[in-house]
This record gives structure tokens, C-alpha cells and sequence, in this order.
């Protein structure tokens, strides 16, 4: 019997269009025929399947509202006023018809009779679309002036933020869980609507539960519904949220899941339960600090642009926000030390230089060394063994080197640390990268690459 009532119920988001088609096309066709009527027998046909429709609707709702967990304060004004459509959708039929033999239904003018059907059929589907989609259904695409000034306060739920500096002391239910809840799960979960009787905006509603039971099982994340529905495909019955919902991201679910494996602990903090930074660093703020520099630059000649290209070299600009460049020699693999001088019409714009795979030698430092805003600088697959590297000490902006592939010299360690800007340096497959590594880099920020996965006991079988 359970079966039946929800196979009726979920029928109804299909059948409550019906008496919607059937009222509005009576009220129409009412209109049309208000002069010469002719269509009063067809009219008040109408309105009887308007009629029928409509209690089947009632019925239907009825069943989804039992089956579905509503709150009954959150259905029972649409639930009457879906009634109330019925009944005046039979009364037009009754008044058109003349059923009776002395009909007292005369007394009600038809104008009043489809204003009312019309105010009806109006309200009752408004009232299904604030339960289906939220209240702010129609007003939540409106600009916030506009809301402001309509006197329409939306409430909102701040996402998780944490700061790098104290992310320890955060509280990971409190700070990051239910953040997430409230943005994801709340819109159906609450008071007011609690789907599947189960409630997600505070602790004791996720410790009761819902119809099903419990939501949670402490330290285990893969028998707890509240971390399963959430990663099962999208199209999923059970998949929660509704595929037509605002999913959680990949980030947002893990830390789901990580609070639950941690007992579903609900007042510990973060570094109480020892977990890893990276966990939570799709929360902290996002800046918008450039990798390169803030200074401003002129425009770049096109003529000189058009002549370094009409040579081999590849050049673009870094953003539409700046006249950098990024200047490129990979197709030009017979660039060498001579050639360097021809990036001079743009050795202010230059902030990025790709020289690898090409001739240069050593002697080129002495010419980048004049690039004020080089940033990132690629000498890899080249002759580099370092002579010469500490003309690049007078590059403030310099960041990122790239000398992968090259004969760069254990000798001149020393002085490329010295380079105190350079954030990453890249040393694979060098000379350095042969000697001992753990002292090299320690406190550095070089990068031997090099880098090698675990075998795994499938990697040994034979096909």
C-alpha cells in the first residue's frame, strides 16, 4: 500500500499541469464567447475536466506530501487553495451547465466566478512553486538594489573561509561543516521542510536522522548516508543534491567525509584532530597576486613585434590588464648569444623569456641581465653550466628559473642562492642532481624532478 501512495504521490509534479490547461483554457475560451455564446456547453465541459483533474491533482499531492516528509504548515495553504480550485472550477461548470431544474448557482455572476477560478489557479501554483523551488523562486534572479528597494530580505549563508595564519584553531564542524550544509543541504533539510523528515541545520537534527534512520555512523564515512548519497552518480535516484541542485564540490564532500572518519566530532578543533593543511585550502581566501610585476610598462612597437615573429620567435601578451610579454624560442632552435640583442625593442615588456632548446652559452646572462621586469626565465636543454650566472642578482622581479637539462655546475650553487628573489628553481637531470640532494636543497627552493611512484604489485603482472 506504502508503494501505491508514493507511485500516486510522485505522479503528481505530471498531473498538477492538467486542471492548470483545463481552467485557463475555459477562462480563455469564456472570453472569446462573451458576445455571441455559442461555446457555453463546450465552456462549462471544460471546467468539469478542469474539475476532475484537479481533485485527482489534490489527491496526488496529498499522497506526495505523506510520502515525502513536508511539514504540514509548509503544504497546507497550497493543499487548500488547490482544493478550493476544484470546488470553483466545479461551481462554473454547475453555473454554465444549469444541472438543476431551479438553479440557485444564477444568483453568482460568471465574472465573479472566473476571477476567482483565475486568482486561484494563480496563487495555488505559486504556493507549489515557493515549496518545489524556495519562496525567493521569482525574486532570487532580481539585482540586489532592486530586492532593497521591493523590501525583499534574502537570507544567505556564508561559505567557509578559513585564514592561513590560525586555520588550526578553526572549529571543523562549527567553521567548515555546517557552512557547507547550510549552502548545499538546507534548502530542503530545515524546519520548514524537512524532506525525508530529516533536518541538517543544526546538531540534533543530523543526530536524529531522517525516515531511513540514522545519517551517520561515527568513523565510518561508507555506511553513513550523509557522505554515500553524495558521491553517487549524478543521475542516481538517491543521489543527493538533486541533480537540478547546486552540487558539493569534490573539496566540500572530502571534508564530509574526513569529519565523519573523525567521529563526526561536533566541538574539536581542527589542529585538535590533526589534520592536514591541504585539506582546507580550497578555503582560505583566494588573492589576486600577480606573478609578476605591478609596474607599468609602454606599449610594445608593433613594427619591432612584426619583425621579431617574421624571425622565428613567438610572442603574446601576459593580459589584456598590462603590455608584458611572453617571448618564446622553442621554434627557433638555432637562437644564439648574438641573437638575444634583437629582443631589445621589447626588453622592458618582456617578463617572460623561453630560451630553451637553443644555442646560447653562457655569455647570454650578460645581456638578460638588462631584462628590468624578466620574471620567469627558461634556459633549459641549452649549454648553461652557470659561469657568469650572478649578473642575474640585479633582477628584482625574477621568480622562476628553469635550468632542467643543462651542464649548470655544483660550483656555482652558491651563487644562484644568492639570487634571493627566486622562488623555484628547476635543476633536473644537472650535475647537482648527482650529488647529495637532501643538503642541497635544505632550505632552498630547488626542484630535481626526477620524481618516481611506488611499484604496485599489478605493475609485475604478465599479460
Amino acid at each position: 500500500m506504502e508503494v501505491i501512495q508514493q507511485l500516486i504521490g510522485r505522479l503528481h509534479p505530471v498531473v498538477v499541469h492538467l486542471p492548470i490547461g483545463f481552467i485557463i483554457t475555459g477562462l480563455l475560451l469564456q472570453w472569446y464567447d462573451r458576445k455571441e455564446k455559442q461555446l457555453t456547453n463546450i465552456i462549462a465541459l471544460v471546467f468539469l475536466w478542469g474539475f476532475i483533474a484537479a481533485i485527482i491533482a489534490c489527491i496526488s499531492g496529498y499522497c506526495l506530501y505523506l510520502g515525502e516528509g513536508y511539514a504540514f504548515d509548509t503544504v497546507a495553504l497550497h493543499l487548500w487553495s488547490g482544493v478550493f480550485t476544484a470546488l470553483f472550477s466545479l461551481l462554473m461548470f454547475l453555473r454554465l451547465k444549469e444541472v438543476f431544474e431551479k438553479n440557485f448557482l444564477k444568483r453568482l455572476p460568471i465574472v465573479m466566478l472566473s476571477f476567482s477560478l483565475l486568482f486561484l489557479i494563480s496563487i495555488t501554483g505559486h504556493l507549489g512553486g515557493n515549496i518545489t523551488h524556495g519562496s525567493d523562486y521569482l525574486t532570487e534572479p532580481l539585482p540586489q538594489n532592486i530586492k532593497s528597494f521591493l523590501g525583499i530580505r534574502v537570507e544567505t549563508y556564508e561559505m567557509p573561509v578559513l585564514q592561513e595564519d590560525n586555520w588550526e584553531e578553526a572549529f571543523l564542524y562549527e567553521d567548515v561543516v555546517q557552512p557547507i550544509l547550510n549552502n548545499k543541504c538546507v534548502s530542503c533539510h530545515n524546519p520548514k521542510k524537512d524532506k525525508g523528515e530529516l533536518q541538517l541545520d543544526g546538531e540534533n537534527g543530523i543526530l536524529t536522522g531522517g525516515e531511513n534512520g540514522a545519517v551517520l555512523k561515527p568513523n565510518d564515512p561508507d555506511n553513513s548516508s550523509l557522505y554515500t548519497r553524495l558521491v553517487l552518480p549524478l543521475d542516481h535516484e538517491d543521489h543527493m543534491p538533486p541533480k537540478d541542485k547546486t552540487q558539493l564540490t569534490k573539496e566540500e564532500i572530502k571534508i564530509i567525509k574526513t569529519w565523519i572518519a573523525n567521529n563526526n566530532n561536533f566541538d574539536k578543533k581542527i589542529g585538535e584532530l590533526g589534520l592536514q593543511r591541504e585539506l582546507f585550502a580550497a578555503f582560505f581566501p583566494k588573492t589576486n597576486k600577480s606573478l609578476y610585476p605591478k609596474a607599468r610598462v609602454a606599449e610594445a612597437s608593433k613594427d619591432s613585434i612584426v619583425a621579431l615573429k617574421n624571425k622565428g620567435l613567438h610572442i603574446e601578451p601576459i593580459s589584456m590588464d598590462n603590455n608584458f610579454l611572453k617571448v618564446s624560442c622553442t621554434n627557433s632552435p638555432l637562437f644564439g648569444d648574438e641573437d638575444i640583442k634583437s629582443l631589445a625593442p621589447v626588453i622592458k615588456q618582456t617578463v617572460y623569456l623561453d630560451l630553451g632548446d637553443t644555442k646560447i652559452t653562457d655569455d647570454v646572462f650578460e645581456v638578460i641581465s638588462q631584462f628590468p621586469n624578466l620574471t620567469v626565465l627558461k634556459l633549459d636543454n641549452t649549454d648553461i653550466t652557470g659561469k657568469g650566472i650572478e649578473k642575474l642578482k640585479g633582477l628584482e622581479h625574477l621568480t622562476i628559473l628553469n635550468l632542467t637539462d643543462t651542464g649548470f655546475k655544483e660550483e656555482y650553487l652558491s651563487v644562484l642562492s644568492s639570487v634571493k628573489q627566486l622562488k623555484t628553481i628547476y635543476l633536473y637531470n644537472t650535475p647537482l642532481a648527482e650529488t647529495n640532494v637532501d643538503k642541497i636543497i635544505e632550505g632552498t627552493h630547488y626542484n630535481f624532478g626526477n620524481y618516481k611512484l611506488p611499484i604496485m604489485a599489478t605493475d609485475t603482472i604478465v599479460y
